[in-house]
C-alpha cells in the first residue's frame, strides 16, 4: 500500500487510485454464524478521551465500563458467541493494535464504544452511530460536520512514536488526508450500516435519549478493520443530562442493553442469510477456470480482498468458481472471469444482485484496474 502522503501527491496530480475493498466474510459453522465479536473500548492508559468539565470523569472509564457491561451481557445470551475485548483495564493501545486484534481473530463484528463531547459548550447531546464511508445524502459525507470529531478521535494517532512512519504518512488534523477515506469501497458497508441502524433504533427510548442518527466518517479503526464495524458515540461528557447517565450504574447497564438489542436484531438476520448462503441454488453459473498466459488480459468482477486463503468450494461465492490474485498481505478473488469482455460484462449484471459492493475490472497480470 503506499503511503498516505504519496496517495494524496498522486491525487493532487490528478491521478487515479484504485482502491481494493475488504470483505464479507463467510463462516462454515452449522449453527452459530455471527461467532466473534469484538468490542473496543475507547481509549485508556495515558489516553483519556474526552474529559468532564469538573475534571472527575474520563472518557476512557465510561467507555470500558459500558464495554464490560456489553460484553457480560453477550456471554449471558450467547454462550457460543465469542467475545474478544481489545482493552479490559486501563491501557493505552493503538488504533492500529484494536483493528489487528478484530482482524487476527477474524471477528464477524466490530465495536467501538467512545463518549462524545462538545469544544466550549454544553448544549450539545446524544448518541450517534459511525461506519466508514461516503453518504451518498447531500451535506453528510466525509466533509461533513462530523470532520472535527474524526479529527478528535483518530488524533491519538500522534500519542505513539514515530506515528507519521507507522501510519503511512497520515495526518489526523490535515484534511487532506481524508481525501484517501472516500476512494475506499468497503464491501462491509452494507452491514455496517444496517447494524448502525439496528444500534440507533436500540438505544432510542433509553439512558440517552437524542438520537443524532447514523453517517459515514473517516475513522481510522473502521478503516482498517476487514468486518462489518461501526464506532458508538454513546453520549456528550460535555452535557450534564448525558453525564448524569453515563455515570451512573443504571446508566451504562442500559446503554450496554440497548446495544445488546442491536447485536440481537443484526445477528438474527445475518444468521438466516448465512444459513440460506450455504445452501446454494443449483446450477447456479459458474465462471470460466482461467490459467492466464504471460501478457494475457482478463476481465471479471472483484468480490473479495481478504487476508485469508479461501476454499474455491467456499459459500461465500455462492456457487461461482473464483479466480485468485494472491499478495504479499492480501488477496483478491473475481468471479465471472474471461478474456471476453463482453462475456465478463454479461456476467457481472447477474453477479451484483448477490455482490451489491463488487465492481468490474481488468486483468493484466498482477495489475488490477478498476473499470466502468
Amino acid at each position: 500500500m503506499k503511503p498516505f502522503s504519496a496517495v494524496i501527491s498522486l491525487l493532487f496530480a490528478g491521478l487515479t487510485i484504485v482502491a481494493i475493498p475488504v470483505p464479507s466474510r463467510a463462516e462454515d459453522a452449522p449453527e452459530v454464524k455471527v461467532k466473534t465479536i469484538v468490542i473496543d473500548p475507547g481509549h485508556g492508559g495515558h489516553d483519556a478521551g474526552c474529559i468532564s468539565r469538573d475534571k472527575k470523569t474520563y472518557e476512557k472509564n465510561l467507555t470500558l465500563s459500558i464495554s464490560k457491561s456489553l460484553r457480560d451481557k453477550i456471554k449471558n445470551k450467547y454462550p457460543d458467541v465469542k467475545v474478544i475485548m481489545t482493552r479490559d483495564d486501563d491501557r493505552y493501545i493503538t488504533l492500529s493494535d484494536r483493528a489487528d486484534v478484530a482482524n487476527n481473530n477474524s471477528a464477524d463484528l466490530f465495536i467501538s464504544v467512545h463518549i462524545n463531547a462538545q469544544d466550549g459548550g454544553t448544549n450539545a447531546n446524544g448518541y450517534s452511530i459511525h461506519c466508514l464511508g461516503q453518504s451518498s445524502r447531500k451535506g453528510n459525507d466525509l466533509f461533513s460536520k462530523n470532520l472535527e470529531l474524526c479529527k478528535r478521535e483518530n488524533s491519538v494517532i500522534k500519542l505513539e512514536e514515530d506515528y507519521s512512519t507507522k501510519y503511512q504518512g497520515f495526518d489526523p488534523s490535515d484534511t487532506r488526508s481524508y481525501i484517501l477515506f472516500s476512494l475506499v469501497q468497503n464491501s462491509n458497508l452494507e452491514r455496517s450500516l444496517q447494524f448502525a441502524e439496528d444500534v440507533n433504533s436500540g438505544m432510542k427510548g433509553g439512558a440517552i435519549q437524542r438520537s443524532r442518527g447514523v453517517s459515514q466518517d473517516p475513522f481510522w479503526v473502521l478503516w482498517r478493520t476487514t468486518m462489518p464495524a461501526v464506532l458508538i458515540e454513546c453520549g456528550f461528557i460535555s452535557n450534564p443530562i448525558d453525564l448524569a447517565a453515563l455515570r451512573s450504574e443504571k446508566g451504562i447497564d442500559c446503554i450496554a442493553g440497548s446495544i445488546l438489542k442491536a447485536i440481537t436484531a443484526y445477528k438474527t438476520r445475518y444468521d438466516i442469510e448465512a444459513k440460506n448462503n450455504s445452501n446454494p441454488v443449483k446450477n447456479e453459473p459458474s465462471s470460466p477456470s482461467v490459467s492466464p498466459q504471460t501478457g494475457e488480459v482478463l476481465y471479471g468482477t472483484q468480490v473479495l480482498a481478504t487476508k485469508k486463503n479461501m476454499d474455491d468450494k467456499d459459500s461465500f461465492f455462492s456457487g461461482y468458481s473464483p479466480y485468485c490474485l494472491k499478495g504479499e498481505r492480501i488477496n483478491r478473488y473475481f468471479i465471472g472471469v474471461s478474456q471476453d469482455q463482453s462475456e465478463a460484462r454479461k456476467i457481472n449484471s447477474e453477479i451484483r444482485k448477490k455482490f451489491p459492493d463488487s465492481f468490474f475490472v481488468k486483468i493484466e497480470g498482477e495489475n488490477v484496474t478498476r473499470t466502468k
